[in-house]
């Protein structure tokens, strides 16, 4: 019952940060938000003893997710002091996100240890959820598999395709002409007579 309650309500905390994300204006909120998803996310999988994909959740995709964040920052040339200035504004939303996150954390924790949550099958001592994880993925869901890997390559080429412009301030190197170059073209070899110290 406890169990049930508490994926019921890290549900509708996912629900709630996945359509703040969409409907966010702000970035800075709208990667909170995104944040606040993938760890309720990493949450109930550690409800659903899938241990191995919330730990890669948080690692990868929270992580990710902040260095992208970043990235577009950068990529935009956004004005960094005016974002320093709102940070006592933006300290609210963030506290509060963080909160609910270590909220969540500490009622899957107290489920486990206090009994409230039902405990596992029994499950032989050589069980490992990530072969299990990498067995279904190979055998069950493959096509699955290679769909969600074609349409991040097409994304990656995407996004590669978008942010690739030509800059007159900056400078390129071109591949074929350093493929070309000879070492007679960029070292030249000087004789000089010997000098003698009188």
């Amino acid at each position: 019952m406890f169990e049930a309650v508490v994926f019921y309500v890290f549900a509708a905390i996912l629900l709630f940060a996945a359509v703040a994300v969409i409907v966010s204006r702000n970035p800075v909120h709208a990667a909170l938000f995104l944040v606040l998803a993938f760890f309720t996310a990493s949450a109930i999988w550690l409800l659903l003893r899938a241990e191995f994909l919330a730990i890669t959740l948080v690692l990868v995709y929270v992580g990710a997710v902040m260095v992208l964040f970043l990235f577009v920052v950068m990529m935009l040339d956004i004005n960094l002091e005016r974002l320093r200035e709102g940070f006592w504004q933006y300290l609210p939303l963030g506290a509060a996100v963080g909160l609910l996150m270590a909220a969540e954390m500490a009622a899957v924790l107290f489920g486990r240890w206090s009994g409230l949550v039902t405990p596992p099958k029994v499950l032989p001592p050589d069980y490992s959820n990530t072969r299990e994880l990498g067995r279904l993925l190979y055998t069950n869901y493959a096509y699955a598999f290679e769909i969600a890997a074609v349409v991040l390559l097409v994304a990656i080429i995407a996004a590669i395709a978008l942010t690739l412009r030509r800059r007159k301030d900056t400078r390129a190197q071109d591949p074929s002409l350093q493929v070309r170059a000879r070492r007679e073209e960029r070292v030249k070899l000087v004789t000089m007579p010997a000098e003698k110290d009188g």
